[in-house]
């Protein structure tokens, strides 16, 4: 057989392989699926910012003066912006678990493109995010006098936002999952900084209310911008008046946000280890 006739024999096979983009969606519909198989994993995901937002919502549901919202309109921006975050306290864990047990070491030994499996892990992030925000909006807009917005440019600014501050957190979450020294131990080194930084970000506390040295260390991180962006959105102008600046520096968030994201694809590129530590 010539060399010509090699070329042509092969060429389909090539053609017929799926792309890389394709085999990240079919990794995320997989990691997806999976995840919704896990039931307990599911209730606790998808109730736990529910169960906060009623405590802190029924409990601290004062008006803020001179602005026509109440203070539990605040607690659910500041949840919205906490849920679009979870991919790093997710993919933290996961990864992390996935090395322990070896999934990392063989998915090396197929024809898996590696951009495909973190491909497949950040899109499933998005949409179990996308998934705790719309249920919090629901609970806001009946329970808490949420006013969703009319105008079209605040959807594209909740659209930026979310996508930037997914991909930045979920970039995060897969440079962080080298931190553990094990599977066993990824839930509490990856969880404790995620719930300090829920403190410091405003989605607890306004940030108004904190120290000033603890704002300067929640503004070098996404969560405290993505917060402020999504208070934009469902707070309007009236909310302005409630930030530090006294306007929510949405240029400054997209630039902070961009930051993150290409930061943390550099951090991963540097620190992610496909091999646990006893493997060497």
């Amino acid at each position: 057989m010539s060399h010509t006739d090699i070329r042509t024999s092969a060429a389909p096979a090539a053609a017929g392989l799926p792309s890389a983009a394709r085999l990240g969606l079919s990794r995320a519909f997989l990691e997806t699926v999976l995840f919704f198989r896990e039931r307990d994993a599911v209730i606790f995901t998808f109730s736990f910012p529910i169960v906060l937002l009623a405590i802190f919502g029924s409990i601290f549901a004062d008006d803020l003066e001179g602005t026509g919202l109440n203070v539990s309109q605040l607690y659910v921006a500041g949840l919205i912006g906490s849920a679009t975050m979870t991919g790093f306290q997710n993919l933290g864990i996961g990864i992390a678990m996935d090395r322990d047990d070896g999934t990392l070491k063989r998915l090396l030994g197929t024809p898996l493109p590696r951009s495909s499996y973190f491909a497949g892990k950040a899109l499933s992030t998005l949409v179990l995010s996308f998934c705790q925000v719309a249920i919090l909006l629901v609970i806001g807009v009946a329970a808490f006098g949420l006013r969703l917005p009319s105008e079209v440019s605040a959807w594209a600014t909740f659209a930026w936002v979310f996508v930037l501050g997914v991909l930045g957190s979920s970039l995060l979450g897969i440079a962080a999952s080298s931190l553990p020294r094990s599977g066993k131990s990824a839930t509490a080194v990856i969880a404790m900084p995620f719930v300090v930084l829920q403190f410091i970000s405003g989605v607890f506390i306004p940030v108004t209310e904190l120290p000033g040295w603890l704002v300067n260390i929640a503004s070098a991180f996404p969560l405290k911008w993505m917060c402020q962006g999504f208070r934009s959105v469902f707070l309007g102008d009236a909310g302005a008046t409630l930030e530090l600046a006294k306007s929510y520096e949405l240029d400054r968030v997209a630039l902070i946000l961009g930051v993150w994201v290409v930061g943390g694809l550099m951090l991963c590129l540097v620190t992610f280890r496909w091999k646990s530590r006893r493997d060497g």
